[in-house]
């Protein structure tokens, strides 16, 4: 490497650093919701360009994009071809454009990949499919040495979509040299395109979806995280040892500790954290917190979040009301982590899964981001219109309070409520970057924990229930919260008793800096 380049590098990387060490908030798109560009219903890579201005208005400093490649499938999970971009989201050069101006705005992009499987008219599979001389024969897991019988992923020889096509998935073969060649060569590629080492052309990070050790725990690719992973992201850190490295642990339930110290990864989701906050239940929440935040290895992070493209939309929770968002909203930013926000939690908009023989079971949670106060208006991303049990079944709803539109001009909405949470965020160093500690007190439905960075120190207290409550914080400690200066909080909250005791109205969140 000349001396340029090695001074490039650490330029590079110096930048990267410096941005990373800012207070990172992180937005999940599923971009074929998010806004259309050109009017063909589909949410596109343009349009993602031209609401930049909107995500900086918000606060958030990462963008997380669903894949990009081409896909049978409307979420592009399950490649057909995973060096193309999908025609409908755009071409390399908008790619190249969004990528640019992400990074003018000091921002970062993360793209989300899915390399273990391919879909039937994936090239690999097209080729060797009872043709055990293809020089792609390897490349995916057959059962048979005649290539005839073919590991389908989860053994279902046949998936229908949400539009009633047929589709086949294979999985790949993450034991043949070529694959993890062939892999690190597209991941580089992504982080790097024209390879000059510069990396403003590149994407930030990789969430790594449904990475396994044993895929699919089927007992037939084992040891990935050695042998498969570790290799590739070592190769992917030699190119950029800023890039972030974000796994989704297969395994919901788990805390995700092995993805750290076996799989090599910067980031896993904290998944129990998520499970607790729903519950609204105290003793639920401070052990699954417990549990997220203290046994992290040092310099590794947990990506706090109470929805993504997977899970039923918050504001859709048994007894859901406006109190009970503002909780999870602070909860998801405020608690520790990174915080991910998924397109729309911003609105309150809702969705659940549904049960169907297709892959349309998640499309009421992936449906158009609600611009305007009516359904309709210029890049609207409605690509399921007229689908049927999709579209006949929409959340969405013209006037109901749940739209960019209508919040936007409302100081007390949802929308800026988080925006003030965000702005909260950055502005104060605890509560991006500080440790974090249950503080005890007498109520059994008040959360109350600290957020402690350097000098600084935060105090977060959250009544979780209906009910008027009031509570003594660590009755072991002189927490005089008359003394503390109060940063965002509920009105109606009372301090009698010389500021000890705190008299809490139904769902307040209070937040005092030391």
């Amino acid at each position: 490497m000349t001396m340029t380049k090695k001074l490039i590098l650490i330029l590079s990387i110096f930048f990267t650093l410096s941005t990373s060490a800012q207070q990172e908030a992180m937005y999940h798109v599923f971009q074929r919701s998010f806004f259309d560009s050109d009017g063909d219903g589909h949410g596109d890579l343009k349009g993602m360009q031209q609401k930049l201005d909107y995500l900086n208005q918000l606060g958030v400093t990462t963008i997380l994009l669903t894949p990009l490649y081409q896909s049978d499938f409307y979420h592009n999970y399950f490649a057909t071809d995973f060096d193309a971009i999908d025609k409908e989201y755009g071409t390399f050069k908008e790619y190249r454009d969004l990528i640019t101006e992400v990074h003018k705005r000091k921002m970062k992009l993360y793209q989300d990949v899915e390399m273990q499987y391919v879909t039937g008219k994936h090239p690999w599979f097209a080729d060797s499919y009872k043709n055990p001389k293809s020089q792609y024969s390897k490349y995916l897991y057959y059962n048979d040495k005649a290539n005839e019988k073919p590991w389908y992923f989860w053994d279902v020889a046949e998936f229908t979509t949400y539009d009633n096509l047929k589709e086949q998935i294979i999985v790949v073969n993450m034991k043949d040299p070529k694959v993890k060649e062939y892999t690190l060569k597209v991941l580089k590629y992504w982080a790097d395109p024209n390879g000059d080492g510069k990396f403003d052309d590149g994407v930030d990070g990789y969430r790594l979806d449904h990475m396994m050790d044993n895929l699919d725990n089927a007992n037939k690719l084992t040891n990935l995280f050695k042998d498969f992973w570790t290799p590739i992201l070592t190769g992917l850190r030699k190119t950029n040892p800023a890039l972030q490295i974000v796994a989704e642990q297969a395994d919901w339930n788990s805390y995700g500790h092995e993805y750290f110290t076996k799989g090599n990864v910067d980031r896993v989701f904290a998944f129990r954290l998520k499970q607790a906050i729903c519950t609204f239940d105290k003793k639920k929440i401070e052990k699954a917190a417990d549990s997220t935040f203290l046994y992290n290895p040092a310099g590794k992070q947990q990506v706090v979040f109470i929805e993504n493209h997977d899970t039923d939309r918050f504001a859709s929770e048994p007894g859901m009301n406006i109190g009970k968002l503002r909780i999870g909203a602070a909860l998801n930013l405020l608690i520790g982590g990174v915080p991910s926000i998924y397109y729309g939690q911003e609105l309150g908009m809702k969705g659940k899964r549904v049960q169907h023989a297709s892959d349309g079971t998640d499309i009421p949670i992936r449906e158009a981001f609600e611009w305007y106060a009516k359904e309709d208006g210029p890049g609207m991303a409605t690509w399921y219109k007229d689908s049927g049990l999709w579209w006949d079944n929409r959340n969405m709803k013209p006037d109901d309070g749940i739209s960019l539109e209508e919040q936007q001009k409302d100081p007390n909405s949802l929308w800026s409520y988080y925006r003030q949470l965000i702005k909260l965020r950055k502005t104060w160093y605890a509560l991006s970057k500080g440790d974090y500690k249950t503080i005890p007190n007498t109520s059994d439905k008040v959360f109350s924990f600290v957020r402690t960075f350097e000098m600084e120190k935060v105090l977060v207290v959250i009544n979780l229930s209906p009910d008027t409550e009031e509570v003594l914080l660590d009755p072991y400690e002189d927490y005089s919260i008359a003394h503390l200066k109060l940063l965002s909080g509920t009105p109606n909250v009372k301090l009698p008793r010389d500021g000890r005791y705190v008299t809490l109205p139904p769902y307040a969140v209070q937040v005092w800096k030391f």
